[in-house]
């Protein structure tokens, strides 16, 4: 049992250390070319939402160290080129997210889960799909865990794909320029810098404040209805 948690544990710290700026200076560099940096960063961003496993990537946390680096005295992005790149990137996702669905139709209901998606994801996300209607699919992409799933539930429901793909280009675009350029504007600053690692695990946990709170609201509405006495026949 340990040996488990432990796993876990190392597994969490692994994917929060994606987003620390020296982790993703890194990932620039490697290969030699800051074309295969741009490559990795759109890999990452397209795992977390084209496909339904890569839920655990560190999206928004990711998007501002890479933000950051694209400002400050040495800069090793282009803020520009990583909103065109990591946009189409989050589109395509999406779109693919999508299609999957579409494909999928209610086979992940029926049996409860697919491969290594939970159920419970997937209710959570048609549940904030259902609440927002088509702006879910703007809305779910600043909200982790969420933002994964969304896409694929709009594909399930048979969503026209001409209304989805309006929404996905200006989720897309959004989610993007404005995680990205708060890096830009703020992740240089001395004080940030100084405790960037916390600075990541805030954004982390400020993203996922939604999720928690839809949690804790469903379950406020479901306990009176569990507590109702049955009718007597």
């Amino acid at each position: 049992m340990m040996e488990a948690v432990q796993a876990v544990y190392a597994f969490l710290k692994w994917c929060l250390s994606l987003a620390e700026k020296e982790n993703v200076r890194a990932i620039a560099s490697i290969g030699g070319s800051i074309v295969f940096g741009y490559s990795l960063l759109a890999a990452i961003v397209f795992a977390e939402t084209g496909l339904l496993v890569g839920f655990f990537l560190p999206g928004d946390s990711l998007l501002f160290a890479a933000g950051a680096l694209s400002g400050g005295h040495d800069p090793v992005f282009n803020i520009v080129a990583l909103w065109i790149i990591l946009s189409v990137a989050a589109i395509v996702g999406d779109g693919v997210n999508y299609l999957l669905g579409r494909r999928a139709g209610n086979y992940v209901y029926e049996r409860g889960r697919l491969w290594l998606v939970k159920q419970e994801h997937l209710l959570q996300a048609k549940a904030f799909y259902e609440k927002h209607g088509p702006k879910a699919i703007v809305l779910c992409r600043f909200v982790p865990i969420i933002r994964t799933f969304v896409p694929f539930v709009a594909g399930v429901g048979r969503m026209s794909y001409p209304k989805f793909a309006i929404y996905n280009v200006a989720g897309g675009v959004g989610w993007i320029i404005s995680m990205s350029t708060l890096g830009y504007w703020f992740g240089n600053i001395p004080i940030v810098e100084r405790h960037f690692e916390k600075v990541v695990v805030l954004i982390i946990v400020v993203s996922v404040l939604p999720v928690f709170w839809e949690l804790y609201k469903a379950r406020r509405a479901a306990k009176p209805a569990a507590e109702a006495p049955i009718p007597a026949a």
